[in-house]
């Protein structure tokens, strides 16, 4: 049954290959219509347009992949019975590591908050300002212990921070469908092409996905981390 399925998937993708403009060629029919729509929508970055308005339904489905894996990630890594909770060990840091830890992170926060906001504008967006976020933030861990990383990340405040931002992004939708339109319509001014309040809702929505993102990822991290450093059986 497999590979009936699994043939049947290659066939229908060797045709539908098949019938895709040829490379390099001048006929892009996505592009002819994805740039002109975001353009007139006020969002210089044409991605951005796309995963924010155009198809912004798709993403919210892919945000939720991400909330769903973290969830189910947390759940399996939860401290069981018989497991018990021990002061993690110090490590020796280099005053090198240190001193290039102390610099770094408040960069990097300010980069990955950066290219959240800017993500309508420049290339870039909630995904990547996430995920910088993030790991910009774990560098308190190599820079200096595992004690001072969970006390500039609280795990509950970034527990909820990750639910909010996901049900944000699903409530934004709603307010298309109270205005009397479709969901994730905007509904919104487009304001000035170039400007941080141009794209109507695409900055909201793309603010909720860096929201998610960077503690979805913190979250995660810090369920293995509390595994590895903190959590011993017996």
């Amino acid at each position: 049954m497999f590979w009936c399925a699994a043939v049947a998937v290659a066939l229908c993708y060797g045709i539908s290959c098949g019938h895709l403009p040829a490379f390099g060629g001048p006929f892009h029919p996505y592009a002819d219509r994805a740039v002109p729509t975001a353009l007139a929508r006020r969002t210089a970055n044409a991605v951005a347009s796309v995963n924010f308005d155009q198809r912004g339904f798709d993403t919210l489905g892919e945000e939720f992949i991400l909330f769903t894996a973290v969830l189910g990630a947390a759940i399996v890594l939860r401290r069981a019975r018989d497991e018990h909770v021990v002061s993690p060990r110090s490590g020796r840091v280099l005053p090198t590591v240190r001193l290039a830890g102390t610099v770094l992170l408040p960069v990097a926060l300010v980069t990955g908050v950066y290219v959240v906001a800017h993500g309508q504008l420049t290339p870039g967006g909630g995904f990547q300002g996430g995920v910088v976020l993030a790991t910009g933030l774990h560098v308190a861990y190599l820079a200096a212990d595992y004690r001072v990383l969970r006390a500039v990340r609280p795990r509950t405040v970034l527990d909820l921070a990750d639910a909010m931002a996901a049900g944000a992004f699903a409530a934004l939708g709603l307010a298309g469908l109270a205005w009397g339109s479709a969901y994730l319509e905007n509904v919104l001014p487009w304001g000035t092409l170039g400007q941080l309040t141009s794209g109507g809702i695409v900055p909201l929505l793309n603010a909720a996905v860096g929201v998610e993102v960077g503690s979805a990822l913190v979250v995660l991290l810090a369920a293995f981390l509390d595994q590895a450093l903190e959590i011993e059986t017996g």
